[in-house]
């Protein structure tokens, strides 16, 4: 039997799950991060990244012939030539560089370069690049001669090559997925000798190192494949592999994902592309979502409240719920207020309009995907914790006119693991 690893590295914690060629799960294991100070990031990665390989049972252990890696989109690492880290990490939430927004939308004001097709992806207080341009001002940064991801650096520390990632990774950083290669405009900025080399994802970079084989009990033969974002591998867990096909995550946030066969850019309206193969995974995040629910309800009143709610009568309420004000998409409103009013004394009635405004998101979400050139909707996939809610489901199937089911599997681990059997393919 030959098996296959993907691990998963989000934000609370870290999974690893086998499957063997019939891409059935062998083996689970996961851990949780606990509280780190931001300066032990990096220790806390590399011990749980072999913590979870070595928690695999040894005879499934023994039998792997590839692994990939997903990581949070934008959390980065500044390396010296010896791979050794210059600074802490800087986390996907990382807004230091916000000042180095300015130096970007100079950039891109010139006529030059103004229509570069991925500028959206990196004029963003978090992105890639802009946390560079911070590093760039820093004294250190003479040292530096590598920028990676989390999931390249901890491909790093199996494979041992430096500066090496994927186009899912590389995106926020600039990359063109179009093309393929980084845009030209980069060169004024001075750091392209720090970019690493950008491969697809799922495609080889190299077997592991023999003393870490030895060390975590692997076949010194098993080979380290370019990996993902972790939002990425949750749509690969789903299966979705036909265009019209979508994948929208109900966790703290909304996230919808629609394939298609042509890329959609539109800045105003939170809206950008992933290249999947020969496809584009179009798509944008709201930030309303579990968030909201859980400021007025426990998961045990979320349970029974919604058991009561009638899904075939559309609620009176309009809210656009929101945490704090701001919003991304459908609408990118850094100042957008949340609306969570009136609000009505029958809990039932509160959260079925909650409920019912979230589909209307989301459904508005998908239109604009659409509207601006998406393949259109023929089905969603549901991940994320919303997924078991049935009257969320029904409520949301009311709205898309498309069907709506929860995802076979959920865990971006399982995407990631598909990714390092499939290969590149």
């Amino acid at each position: 039997m030959n098996c296959y690893l993907g691990i998963d590295f989000g934000t609370s914690g870290a999974r690893a799950i086998a499957i063997d060629d019939d891409e059935q799960m062998v083996a689970e294991v996961s851990e949780h991060f606990g509280d780190n100070p931001s300066a032990q990031w990096a220790n806390c990665w590399k011990t749980m990244l072999f913590t979870l390989i070595q928690q695999i049972p040894a005879v499934i252990r023994a039998q792997i012939r590839a692994i990939a890696i997903n990581g949070t989109s934008s959390t980065v690492l500044l390396c010296d030539r010896t791979g050794a880290l210059l600074d802490a990490p800087m986390l996907y939430n990382d807004a230091r560089g916000a000042a180095l927004v300015a130096t970007l939308q100079s950039l891109f004001a010139q006529d030059a370069y103004y229509r570069a097709p991925w500028q959206a992806n990196v004029v963003s207080a978090t992105s890639s690049l802009v946390k560079l341009l911070w590093w760039q001002q820093q004294p250190f940064f003479t040292q530096a001669e590598y920028f990676m991801h989390q999931a390249d650096w901890l491909a790093y520390l199996l494979h041992g090559q430096p500066g090496v990632s994927d186009y899912h990774n590389a995106l926020k950083l600039g990359y063109d997925v179009a093309q393929l290669r980084y845009p030209d405009w980069l060169e004024a900025l001075g750091v392209m000798r720090l970019l690493p080399t950008v491969l697809p994802p799922g495609n080889a970079i190299a077997p592991i190192q023999p003393a870490i084989a030895n060390e975590v009990g692997l076949p010194p033969t098993c080979t380290i494949r370019a990996g993902t974002t972790d939002s990425i591998a949750a749509f690969l867990a789903s299966k979705a592999h036909a265009p019209g096909e979508a994948v929208t995550s109900l966790g703290s946030t909304l996230v919808l994902k629609l394939l298609s066969t042509t890329p959609v850019e539109n800045a105003a309206y939170g809206i950008y592309s992933h290249r999947l193969g020969d496809l584009w995974l179009v798509g944008g995040a709201s930030n309303t979502g579990g968030a909201v629910l859980q400021q007025f309800f426990s998961t045990a009143e979320l349970i029974q409240l919604s058991d009561r709610i009638p899904v075939e009568q559309t609620s009176p309420l309009n809210y656009y719920p929101l945490t704090k004000p701001g919003e991304r998409f459908p609408i990118n409103d850094p100042h957008l207020p949340p609306q969570l009013h009136p609000r009505p004394d029958d809990p039932v009635a509160f959260l079925h309009g909650l409920l019912e405004s979230m589909a209307r998101i989301e459904a508005r979400g998908y239109e604009l995907l659409q509207q601006f050139g998406a393949t259109p909707l023929t089905n969603v996939y549901t991940a994320g914790g919303g997924a078991s809610n049935s009257a969320w489901t029904a409520l949301r199937a009311r709205h898309l006119h498309v069907p709506v089911m929860a995802s076979q599997q959920t865990e971006a681990a399982y995407g990631t693991a598909l990714l390092a059997r499939r290969g590149g393919n």
